[in-house]
């Protein structure tokens, strides 16, 4: 086999600054095979049994960018740094105090020294106005303390090529919301953070209705004893409702227009339907939801991680932009369960910043895995990514890729044993297995399951760009042609002209001639 040659700039940018292994000024990763195989040899050395053979099988996976690791992974396995091999995490819940809140920062800094974004739910946090209980200072709010985080944030990643990732949610219901959602009206405000709305589904009915919103707080952490009614909520922390005090009502309708209107002005903030997110999760018999990690794609516990990796689908694609074009199904099958083993090593092999990390992701053994490149993948086999067909092909594909992953996960428990927090009845009667397949909810209640969690969509920006810039993700191509501003190593911006895969797939076989239909932008749709 000869040498991967990089086809475009970007990538060969992307690899040499982010993924390229360099100790103390010298090379180790002369080529991106190299790359390949450290990270493959350090993700098999956890095997207690044939790690050359896993070795040389996760080389085989990865080569070629078949399968897309998280950053994280490609960059610190296999090298002497004090890094994680996950990509972020959701935090400890911040206590109500000033010595909670300053640990809390500082489990953060710890965090993303070591390479991890964070996500943290500062619904906690008692709104502005109100007394302090301990010292009897007025408190400042959430978002007060979110520019704490931010300028730690500035500080510790100041250098480089990577820029800290952070994600803030809030209630719909804390007093505090209107000034959580124009956080970010401005510019300058908060700029690492990503800003996040808890929406209920009470919210969404007075939404509907037109109704009244009561916003709302524990009533045990605040020491005004007068003012409004006091009603039971959920909140952050808490297993079930708990008595909240009143501190203004809003009509619900009007919210709902500032947190759309803010989000259509200035991207900011985005909408996470934490009940759904809670009725859905797989272990919503042992832990409670009330963040996600900074790209929002995997809703977390307290000190849960990210675990990802994405099957590249343009590589299963046969006779592109030919009407004998077709997907390799049984292809994808076959990489599913190498891929899953991959990940679950990912667990055993990492460096945690935090113990409670470490602990939160070995009794769960969360892993992620999902696919890029579907944009282009639809348009080289002629499937126009806004029809029918093309849907329906995703919903295929992505059902292949979950069934095939719950499968290798049984597997792995019939071998190394199911994750501590398995209790099958109650697992098995979360939404997600029972959606299952008889014959896997079958196996899993036989053998158990190695992993709680198997699936996630990640948007894979950086790692599609290593892939000689394949469509993200789920998302639709950006562009065809584009210019693109991309930080270097010491820490200054380059631009770079790049192309879409498949389009330049299309251009090599067919020159200047007309696009096929299928090949479509995000503007376009």
């Amino acid at each position: 086999m000869s040498p991967y040659r990089f086809e475009t700039d970007i990538a060969r940018h992307i690899w040499e600054t982010k993924y390229r292994y360099v100790e103390s000024g010298d090379v180790v990763d002369e080529s991106i095979e190299d790359t390949w195989h450290r990270v493959a040899a350090a993700l098999a050395s956890v095997e207690h049994h044939d790690a050359d053979a896993w070795t040389r099988r996760f080389n085989g996976l990865l080569s070629g960018f078949r399968f897309l690791p998280g950053g994280r992974i490609l960059a610190g396995a296999g090298t002497t740094r004090h890094v994680t091999l996950f990509n972020c995490f959701v935090m400890g819940r911040i206590e109500d105090s000033m010595q909670a809140i300053f640990e809390g920062l500082k489990e953060g800094a710890l965090t993303m020294q070591a390479g991890g974004g964070v996500g943290y739910d500062f619904s906690t946090l008692r709104p502005s106005g109100t007394h302090a209980s301990e010292t009897g200072n007025i408190a400042s709010g959430p978002v007060s303390f979110m520019r704490i985080w931010d300028a730690m944030c500035a500080t510790v990643l100041s250098t480089g090529a990577r820029r800290g990732a952070m994600m803030a949610t809030l209630r719909c219901d804390h007093p505090d919301i209107d000034a959580f959602v124009a956080a970010k009206a401005d510019p300058q405000e908060l700029r690492h953070f990503n800003c996040s709305v808890l929406v209920t589904d009470d919210f969404m009915d007075a939404v509907e209705a037109d109704g009244e919103w009561p916003l709302v707080f524990p009533a045990a952490q605040l020491t005004e004893t007068g003012g409004g009614a006091v009603i039971k909520r959920t909140w952050p922390g808490s297993r079930g409702p708990v008595p909240c005090r009143v501190v203004r009502t809003v009509r619900a309708r009007e919210l709902w227009s500032r947190i759309m209107r803010a989000t259509y002005e200035y991207a900011e903030p985005g909408v996470l339907f934490i009940d759904r997110i809670n009725e859905r999760n797989n272990l919503r018999y042992c832990e409670e939801i009330s963040a996600t990690n900074p790209c929002g794609e995997l809703p977390l516990p307290p000190y849960g991680a990210c675990d990802l990796g994405s099957v590249n689908l343009v590589h299963f694609v046969e006779q592109p932009f030919t009407p004998q074009a077709r997907l390799d199904l049984n292809g994808i099958e076959k990489l599913v369960p190498v891929a899953v083993r991959l990940l679950d090593n990912v667990i055993d092999a990492s460096l945690f910043p935090i113990p409670a990390q470490a602990d939160q992701a070995r009794r769960s053994r969360r892993i992620g895995l999902g696919f890029t490149g579907l944009a282009d993948a639809l348009a080289m086999l002629g499937a126009h990514y806004g029809t029918d067909r093309g849907r329906n092909l995703a919903a295929r594909i992505m059902e292949t890729i979950r069934n095939a992953a719950y499968r290798a996960s049984v597997d792995l428990a019939r071998e190394k044993g199911p994750f501590p927090l398995f209790l099958r009845d109650d697992y098995l009667a979360a939404p997600g297995p029972a959606s299952l397949p008889d014959d896997l909810r079958d196996a899993i209640a036989r053998h158990g399951i190695r992993n709680s969690h198997l699936t996630t969509i990640a948007p894979t920006g950086t790692i599609s760009l290593l892939a000689e810039n394949v469509s993200s993700g789920i998302e639709p191509a950006y562009e065809l042609h584009y210019r693109r501003r991309v930080l270097a190593a010491n820490g200054t911006w380059a631009e770079h002209v790049l192309e879409d895969f498949a389009h330049r797939v299309w251009r090599q076989e067919h020159g200047d001639a007309p696009l096929p239909d299928a090949l479509v932008t995000a503007p376009e749709l």
